[in-house]
């Protein structure tokens, strides 16, 4: 469990706030580019306890400012797109995409009175078909050269979705390995072994005779990267063979899983706070070897009957998730199949913000505990001045081409860290 005080520093994300220092050390996501496209209205952002906007300008330049004019403090979303930036319809001051004010019509141009004001902004960058934002002291760090930032568009799929409570019990679900056995248990005979929804990868070893049991308790490992750690999930696959499932956490608010793309791929999660009590779920899905189509989970997931919306539930907790008792012989929630709508009521049910001193945390949380440790000494780290763990400044370090997460048939004593190897290594580099 956390003390009261460590729970307050890892959950409070608002300006100043230990735990909002540390996600602003980190690029974040804050909406698709669909929301935003050229020619485009504003659009209001709320995210770690800010209210902003973003814009595009008549040029197509993508700005993100305090969304409160620093005149009177009047909306800036409701604003004009002109003359190179956006302009407050109060008093028609105007700010270009760097915050910089351009005109004042009511003021004297003789006192240059647009000179001496600045509009608090913010870096955005886009990529994978969404916007993301450095919030933190400047100047930014590289953003990250993760695998799902750059594939082709046919290759990935970006999407979020609301949820009701506080970040991190969120985030903490993804690596929490064991809850999968339970909350999202099926009793679909037809249902494929593995955890997987993409290919079983197979090392060394032949899937003749292989027996995997999905709900199987893992024995779980953990290892410390620069990214922030990689979870080995370890479940008996049959005589001589291990059932491998690799993911992975990041710092300090995101994680890696394989599924439900289909093929070589994975899928990167992050949970960025609106504010303490509620965030948005980002999903960027990415698939190596073939671009995605609607036979994916995720195309499934979407439907109409499970969500009122492009970016929220149908089942929620003023409905009781639609829990139907009669279904329980059909899966182990009684909720459907979506897999996020499970989540979201075993996070959301926690509370607003899940009261970490009451825990008893068990075997199958050590890479919860590990995670938790690992955001209190970036906390640490940003008193002492230095970066956290997964903050890259040099282009030469962006290089993250060792995070994936994977599920593999291995032999039974196989060597962790050589699977690992095999598996993100080119051929020609494994050869060496």
């Amino acid at each position: 469990m956390l003390t009261q005080e460590q729970n307050d520093a890892l959950t409070r994300t608002g300006p100043g706030t230990p735990g909002g220092e540390l996600l602003r050390r980190y690029w974040q996501p804050i909406a698709l580019s669909d929301e935003l496209p050229v020619g485009g209205d504003p659009i209001p952002i709320d995210i770690l306890g800010e209210e902003l906007v973003l814009f595009r300008d008549d040029q197509n330049r993508v700005g993100l400012l305090d969304r409160h004019c620093c005149h009177r403090g009047t909306d800036l979303s409701y604003g004009r797109v002109e003359n190179g930036g956006l302009r407050c319809l109060y008093h028609g001051w105007l700010y270009d995409v760097n915050g910089c004010c351009l005109e004042q019509p009511l003021e004297p141009k003789e006192l240059n009175f647009k000179d001496k004001v600045r509009q608090p902004s913010y870096p955005v960058v886009e990529r994978a078909g969404a916007f993301f934002a450095y919030m933190g002291p400047l100047p930014a760090p590289e953003f990250p050269d993760f695998d799902f930032f750059t594939f082709p568009a046919g290759n990935l799929h970006s999407h979020k979705v609301f949820l009701d409570c506080n970040y991190m019990q969120a985030n903490e679900g993804n690596y929490d390995p064991a809850h999968v056995g339970q909350l999202h248990r099926a009793f679909d005979p037809n249902r494929k072994p593995g955890l997987n929804f993409g290919s079983l990868k197979t090392l060394g070893v032949s899937t003749e005779g292989a027996v995997i049991e999905p709900y199987e308790t893992p024995k779980l490992k953990v290892e410390n990267t620069k990214f922030g750690l990689r979870i080995f999930q370890i479940r008996s696959g049959g005589p001589g063979r291990t059932y491998l499932r690799v993911t992975a956490y990041g710092m300090p608010n995101w994680s890696v899983i394989a599924g439900p793309q289909g093929g070589d791929g994975h899928i990167g999660i992050w949970h960025v706070p609106i504010d303490d009590y509620s965030h948005w779920r980002w999903h960027f899905s990415v698939r190596r070897d073939a671009p995605l189509d609607h036979t994916s989970r995720m195309a499934q997931n979407r439907s109409t009957d499970e969500y009122v919306d492009r970016f929220h539930h149908a089942r929620t907790a003023k409905n009781r998730y639609r829990q139907d008792r009669s279904k329980f012989a059909e899966n182990f929630t009684g909720m459907g199949r979506n897999f996020n709508v499970h989540d979201a009521f075993a996070t959301e049910s926690q509370g607003a913000i899940q009261d970490r001193t009451k825990e008893h945390l068990a075997t199958s949380d050590l890479a919860v505990a590990a995670a938790r440790r690992m955001m209190l000494r970036g906390i640490e780290d940003i008193k002492a001045g230095k970066d956290p763990v997964g903050v890259v400044r040099d282009k030469a370090a962006n290089d993250f081409h060792d995070l994936r997460s994977f599920d593999a048939l291995i032999a039974e004593n196989a060597d962790l860290g050589e699977v690992v190897r095999q598996v993100v290594e080119p051929p020609a580099q494994a050869a060496e």
